[in-house]
This record gives structure tokens, C-alpha cells and sequence, in this order.
């Protein structure tokens, strides 16, 4: 999913949300889908390709192989299921009614990217990228067995990356930019009024709310932009085979945001204040290494290997602005592999066509997985075309489809429960399975060079 379906905001609101008692389409939330010319290879090999200006986001050495001034504008659909079947949940606290499925929580999401690449001379190259670089929707059911862990997930970003690269000789290149990256994000989940307050003042509080059954809708939204930086290195090690390095920064987000509460009783008002909250999150650094190896003049080989430092979100701490510590939710992501593998097939001085596959390992443990990033390992199948209208005029583009492995989630169950009270305070233990996780992405581009 968009992919997925997780976020940031999302991970770190929906602990948040939890003390009302007392987490694409690569893993997690991270978005691949950054151009329309590599989706068809599965985006195998990217940080060697350098077709066009999307270099820029990929391995920004690379912009040394695009001459003149050059324009990329590409935009992504992105169609995520995520269907979730009850196997044995529970009952929430004080709550008569367990709810249904949630219907299918993913979402259409479009995704637009924009580059421009300049040569100022024949060793030195600058442009800029507008990217997504993470994203996610999910929406559920209002009434779904799953509602107290989450409802709506919604996470946008922008990421704009000014680059340089230099041609040190005819072999080898560097590049390298910084990253502005702005990131917006809404999140709501129901929340167990009557468990919220049978737990503070025991039977006459919970008959002041109206008694069993009591409950309400709290909604997160927030903001915030952070700086990151990135550099890649291209090596010719023949006329026909060079390989490329690169490495994107971890970013660090102090996401700031205000929690609300519908439909709260009075008699809570005091025990379940609005207000601002933040959390402290790192997403993660990306290293890759791929090779592009021309075969003879009709076929081109790629490959890569991604390296994702997901251990940077070991644990979400919620805290209001105030200082106070709301809530502290362990989510121990683990560091993730993606290999990937493709060829193009150049069938004239028109068209190329392109095939691609990948695998792609999920950072969410069985034990952590939540409805809001039902995450889980996946392999990707991927074809695409380039139809070159005239030497400036270029199309490309993508198809992919993902399939995503069965993924279980067993949330706030005794273990849990006990190892951490406030997390699952007020919420049942939910207990079901993913089974039918897939994403189908669909991507368009136009290249123009000057």
C-alpha cells in the first residue's frame, strides 16, 4: 500500500490518542514512486540509470549525463487495498457493540513530481527537485471493530531538493543537495468515553457520561518542516557498465499539532483537555548501490540494493507542549533490504519498453502491526514504455503491481496490555488479518529538453 497505507503523524498521534483513558508504495509509509521512466524497471537500478532529470532524487551525480537544460513532469496514481477480516476480537471496555470489517481503508492517492536540470559548463551541472518522498491514507468505517485504534490516517509531504553535481573526469562524477521537506498530517480514532471514565471516577463518573456504550471521535492534525541532505557518486567502469552510489539523510520532525475531542462528555472535560501536543520522529536515512550495464544496443541491464535505517523509530513519545508526557508507544521497526532487478528493450529510435521486478522488505513487526500501517513484506512486477515524440519531446510511461504477503495483527492483547497499560486503555484486543494487501500504481511523465 501508500503507500500503502502509514505515517508519521499518523504512528505518533495514535499513541496520543490512546490516553483518552488514562502506522505505500515501498515499506512503511515511504513513497518509491518518484518518476514514470524508472517505474517500469521496478525502479531497479536508479541510482546508475540517470534517464532524465529525476536523477535528481535518485543519485543527483548522475544530472552529469543529461546535457543542456532539462524539465521532467511526472505524475503517480496510486491505488492501495487494505481489507481487514475480524478473526476474534474482543469487546472493548464498557462497549456493546464490536463493530465490522472497515471495508477496504485504502485510498486513490495521486502523487505529483516536478525536475529541472541546467549544464552551466561541461563539468558543472545544478537542479531541483519537487518530490513526495512519504505519504498515506487510510479510512475506515466509522463503526469498524478496529475504531479505537484507528480511524482516518492522512499523510502529505513535499520535499524540495536544490542539487549540484560535478564531472570530475570522464569516468567519474559526484553530486550532492540539501532537502527542505514539509510534512502535514491528519489522524482520528474513536476513543472509549465510558472506559475513560469508569477508570477516573468508577460508576457514578460513568453514569454521568450517560453509562455503557459512551463514546466519541478524536482528531490530530499536524505540521512541520525539517532540513536533510543527500549526495551520490557514478562510476564508468566501461563504456558500457558504470554503477552509482547514493545516500539520502535521515530527517528529524518535531511534528506539532493540536488534539480534539468530539462529542466529550462535560463531566471528561477536565480529565480530556484539548490541546497541543508534538512528537520527536527521525525517518529514516536510505543508502543505495546499483549498476547499469549496456548489453548491446538493444538491451540495457539493472540492478540495485536499498538499505532503509527504519531502527531510527524505535518509539513514539507523545508529549503536550506543556511537558507532559502523554504516552510512550514501542513500535521496534527494524533496518530493511530492497532488491530489485529490470531491463530496457530499445525497440527503435522511438520506443523503449522496460520490465522490472523487486522485493521489499516490510520494517513493522508481527507484534506492532496496527491498522493504520498494516505493513508487510511485498514483490513488485513492473512494465513500462518511452515513446520519444521528437530529440526534445519525450513520454514515459508505468505500470506496477505489488503484492504484499499476509499480514496478521494482534494489538492490545493481554501481553500488551500489561507490558503497557495507557496504550491500550479503553481499546479491545483486536485481532484479525490482511490478506489480500496489494497496490496497483500507475505513472505518467513528460520529459523536455531545451
Amino acid at each position: 500500500m501508500k503507500r500503502s497505507a502509514s505515517d508519521v503523524m499518523a504512528w505518533s498521534m495514535a499513541a496520543a490518542l490512546g490516553v483518552a483513558a488514562g502506522g505505500a508504495a515501498a515499506s512503511a509509509f515511504q513513497l518509491m514512486e518518484q518518476n514514470a521512466s524508472g517505474l517500469g524497471n521496478a525502479y531497479a537500478g536508479q541510482a546508475a540509470s540517470a534517464q532524465d532529470a529525476s536523477t535528481i532524487f535518485f543519485n543527483p551525480a548522475g544530472m552529469t549525463r543529461i546535457p543542456g537544460k532539462n524539465a521532467v513532469g511526472v505524475l503517480n496514481v496510486i491505488k492501495p487495498s487494505a481489507e481487514f477480516t475480524n478473526t476474534g476480537s474482543t469487546l472493548a471496555p464498557l462497549q456493546p457493540v464490536l463493530g465490522g470489517n472497515g471495508n477496504d481503508a485504502a485510498d486513490w492517492a495521486y502523487v505529483p513530481n516536478g525536475y529541472l536540470s541546467w549544464q552551466l559548463n561541461p563539468q558543472l551541472f545544478v537542479g531541483i527537485g519537487f518530490s513526495t518522498p512519504y505519504g498515506l491514507k487510510t479510512d475506515y468505517d466509522a463503526g469498524w471493530v478496529g475504531r479505537f485504534h484507528a480511524l482516518t490516517s492522512d499523510l502529505k509531504t513535499l520535499n524540495v531538493n536544490p542539487s549540484i553535481a560535478y564531472k570530475i573526469s570522464d569516468t567519474l562524477s559526484i553530486g550532492g543537495g540539501v532537502n527542505y521537506q514539509f510534512a502535514k498530517a491528519r489522524l482520528s480514532n474513536a476513543v472509549n468515553y465510558s472506559a475513560a471514565a469508569f477508570g477516573a471516577g468508577g460508576a457514578p463518573l460513568l453514569a454521568a457520561v450517560g453509562g455503557p456504550g459512551a463514546e466519541g471521535v478524536a482528531t490530530v492534525k499536524g505540521d512541520d518542516g525539517a532540513w536533510g541532505w543527500n549526495v551520490g557518486i557514478m562510476v564508468d567502469l566501461t563504456p558500457s557498465t558504470r554503477v552509482g552510489a547514493s545516500y539520502r539523510s535521515a530527517v528529524d520532525f518535531r511534528l506539532e499539532g493540536d488534539a480534539t475531542f468530539q462529542n466529550r462528555p462535560a463531566a471528561l472535560a477536565a480529565g480530556l483537555p484539548n490541546g497541543p501536543v508534538y512528537a520527536d520522529i527521525k525517518v529514516p536515512a536510505v543508502t543505495s548501490v546499483a549498476i547499469f550495464h549496456q548489453l548491446n544496443p538493444q538491451w540495457d541491464l539493472l540492478a540495485d540494493v536499498s538499505w532503509t535505517e527504519w531502527s531510527s523509530i524505535q518509539s513514539l513519545d507523545i508529549i503536550r507542549t506543556s511537558g507532559a508526557r502523554l504516552s510512550t508507544t514501542p513500535l521496534n521497526w527494524k533496518d530493511t533490504w530492497r532488491v530489485g532487478a529490470g531491463a530496457n528493450y530499445h525497440h527503435d529510435s522511438q520506443w523503449t519498453f522496460r520490465v522490472g521486478t523487486a522485493y521489499d522488505e516490510t520494517p513493522v513487526q508481527d507484534a506492532e502491526r496496527t491498522p493504520r500501517v498494516p505493513d508487510a513484506d511485498r514483490i513488485w512486477l513492473a512494465l513500462g514504455a518511452q515513446f520519444r515524440w521528437s530529440k526534445q519531446l519525450a513520454f514515459d510511461v508505468g505500470y506496477a503491481h505489488i503484492f504484499a504477503k499476509n499480514a496478521s495483527v494482534n494489538l492490545c492483547n493481554a501481553a500488551q496490555a500489561a507490558a503497557n497499560p495507557p496504550a491500550c486503555a479503553g481499546k479491545n484486543n483486536l485481532v484479525g488479518t490482511y490478506d489480500d494487501n496489494k497496490v496497483d500504481i500507475f505513472s505518467a511523465q513528460m520529459r523536455y529538453s531545451f
